[in-house]
């Protein structure tokens, strides 16, 4: 299926404010994933889409902290691999469910979400000793991979936390690390899910220039005026969107909901 111009035009909206807040506080998929489902993507190419046009976002980045020398390719190779095949086997396992199921649970992970950006804790950008060796560094990426090819949303903020709590980065290290390893997820995640065919092109390109242009006004404004408001307008979006999901009685967690208000 694809979309018609005022509902891209739409999407694309949505994805610069996602760009925008991702790049200010991370979790842009919260926005764009639940902004697909309204438009009435089915759940699996809604995931697909957004994997596209958040690679977009995630391999500028990568270049742009590379090219300042902020990223030790050497450590992490490893780590990115271990996300890439992490990715690959979520987004298989993604491709597995039955639809329905899938429609139920979207909801329910964005709110958890949601619930995980309004309490994370905030991070400092002093490095410190490590607590831990490179093994459990490639098994964090392995399963933070995984599960960035079955849904995403969080993925960058879950690598940022761990780098800086668990393995001693400083904030803006741990984030330049972060877009490489959310990189080779998101490259893995896409190519399954682009060799099954769930991927819309026309919709996750133009959503990718929206990203695109939101990630550089999200650079400025972070730069500019700081990053305190972006948290919580990201929380507030998602809840909205989703919100607006479950309020369609068609949706399966709905009708569940429902029926046992029905039964009772």
């Amino acid at each position: 299926m694809e979309l018609g111009f005022e509902i891209i035009a739409l999407l694309m909206a949505a994805a610069f404010i996602a760009g925008t807040i991702d790049a200010i506080a991370g979790g842009g998929g919260l926005i764009t994933i639940p902004a697909l489902l309204a438009a009435g993507v089915p759940p699996l190419a809604a995931v697909a889409t957004n994997k596209l046009q958040s690679t977009f976002g995630t391999g500028g980045a990568v270049l742009a902290y590379a090219r300042k020398g902020h990223i030790d390719f050497k450590r992490f190779s490893l780590p990115a691999l271990a996300s890439f095949i992490g990715s690959g086997l979520g987004a298989f396992i993604l491709t597995q469910i039955d639809p329905n199921f899938l429609s139920a649970l979207l909801p329910l992970l964005l709110v958890a979400m949601a619930a995980y950006f309004l309490f994370a804790p905030r991070l400092g950008d002093e490095d410190r000793r490590s607590r831990a060796g490179p093994a459990l560094l490639i098994a964090v990426a392995l399963v933070i991979g995984c599960y960035d090819g079955f849904f995403g949303p969080g993925t960058g903020s879950f690598f940022t936390t761990a780098l800086v709590a668990v393995f001693g980065l400083g904030l803006i290290r741990a984030v330049a690390h972060t877009k490489l390893l959310n990189f080779a997820s998101n490259v893995a995640g896409l190519a399954v899910l682009m060799a099954g065919g769930h991927v819309l092109w026309v919709t996750g390109l133009a959503m990718a220039l929206g990203s695109i242009a939101g990630g550089q006004s999200g650079a400025y404004v972070a730069m500019r005026f700081g990053a305190g408001a972006a948290r919580p307008l990201l929380i507030i979006m998602s809840l909205a969107l989703t919100a607006k999901l479950l309020w369609d009685p068609a949706n399966p967690l709905t009708a569940f909901v429902l029926s046992l208000v029905g039964a009772g």
